[in-house]
């Protein structure tokens, strides 16, 4: 059992920066593949980035492709989502979810953090 927490969010303008951070506890995050998914209101939950467990390559929706970067840091047991060149179409609640394999749909997690929200205006 892994037990993960989200936070870093906020509001900003187009053009701005957020670092979202993903603890877990139970677990060290070797074991598993972390993501962040992500649903703005009316919307279907979204695969924005992840790493796989073992070789830890990582993924990225087309979307935030070039303007965001996940980060392990595997000594403080916590994931993070470098956001840049944020645009108002990035805002949603942003979740961190850990799964035995990456997968890009969100139903095939195990483990959620309850959101953090990010909001950015333009």
């Amino acid at each position: 059992q892994v037990y993960v927490v989200e936070s870093g969010g906020g509001s900003v303008q187009t053009g701005g920066s957020l670092r979202l951070s993903c603890a877990a506890f139970g677990r060290t995050i070797n074991s598993y593949a972390m993501a962040w998914f992500r649903q703005a209101p009316g919307k279907e939950r979204r695969f924005v980035a992840g790493i796989n467990r073992g070789d830890r390559t990582t993924t990225y929706a087309d979307s935030v492709k070039g303007r965001f970067t996940i980060t392990p840091d595997v000594a403080k047991n916590m994931v993070y989502l470098q956001m840049n060149s944020l645009k108002p179409e990035d805002t949603a609640v942003y979740y961190c979810a850990a799964n035995s394999i990456l997968s890009l749909n969100w139903r095939a997690y195990d483990y959620w953090g309850q959101g953090t929200q990010v909001t950015v205006s333009s």
